[in-house]
């Protein structure tokens, strides 16, 4: 004999699970898509450009995959002689957030300069790395400039450098090569997680976590900081759309667990469900 309680169960089962897996695939579509630009594994996506030394040359194994972490190290060094380095993700982007979760470790390589102390960055709307020479310090960009703190003083993360760009803060073209952001100092081996809203030529703003710690806008092509460079690519005053990302290796060891871009290129004209994407994507990323 079939119990009540079994009956609305047999009934009531199907119900559920309609229901249960509609939400599952509404919640799931819903998410935030997420492009994975390191996975974990290798660097088959990524192409390094080492001063002196020729595009896809990764220098004394200077960008390395251990542990699912994307590192730089200097081991192979005996000095780090300017030999300031970059590696590019695949493709370009124009509109995106960008999260970075980085750390710095270990000691400076010998050789590295004093501003260089736990100093590394992300590169947004870096020119094709393919166009940059092969003595080239920096790429044409902005940089999102990560600092770690050194024990004593504050040093600021997640602020702007510009090599060969200039950006407008307020109703004026900043032209200094760097200008601190309001973010509180990160001592030691600890995480940050760094986000960046990037809106073509239009607008960038830096954050840590979720709090806004500095923007600028009309980001362009100017200045200086950058050199040799081809002057065929260096166009002062022309506005910068999009470009390539770039992480940095500039003298002091850093680990990378995580590079995801989430492309807003296909609702960056649409300003509700672009700011309801970008708050859904901070939140639960």
């Amino acid at each position: 004999m079939t119990s009540p309680t079994f009956k609305i169960l047999r009934w009531a089962l199907p119900v559920i699970l309609v229901i249960f897996a509609s939400s599952f695939l509404l919640s799931k579509k819903e998410n935030p898509d997420w492009i994975e630009l390191f996975n974990g594994k290798d660097l088959k996506d990524w192409t390094p450009k080492i001063r002196t030394h020729e595009l896809g040359v990764n220098y004394a194994n200077t960008f390395r995959v251990e542990d699912g972490m994307m590192k730089v190290r200097y081991d192979g060094y005996e000095q780090f002689n300017q030999q300031y380095g970059h590696i590019f993700y695949k493709k370009p982007f124009s509109y995106y957030l960008l999260t970075v979760e980085y750390r710095f470790v270990g000691e400076q390589c010998p050789g590295g300069e004093g501003w260089a102390l736990r100093n590394s960055g992300a590169m947004l709307h870096c020119q094709d790395p393919k166009t940059m020479l092969k003595d080239q310090d920096f790429p044409i960009s902005i940089e999102a400039q990560f600092l770690g703190g050194n024990g004593n003083d504050p040093r600021s993360t997640c602020n702007l450098c510009t090599p060969g760009t200039n950006v407008v803060m307020g109703d004026t073209l900043f032209t200094p090569h760097c200008i601190n952001s309001k973010s509180q100092t990160y001592h030691g081996d600890q995480w940050v997680k760094a986000n960046f809203i990037v809106m073509g030529n239009k607008e960038v703003h830096h954050l840590v976590g979720m709090d806004t710690v500095i923007s600028y806008y009309k980001p362009q092509i100017g200045g200086g900081n950058v050199s040799p460079v081809d002057p065929k690519i260096k166009m002062d005053g022309k506005l910068i759309e999009g470009g390539y990302i770039s992480l940095q290796s500039e003298s002091h060891p850093i680990d990378f667990r995580r590079v995801a871009v989430l492309d807003l290129t296909k609702i960056k004209d649409n300003p509700v469900k672009l700011q309801e994407t970008i708050k859904k994507a901070l939140s639960t990323n």
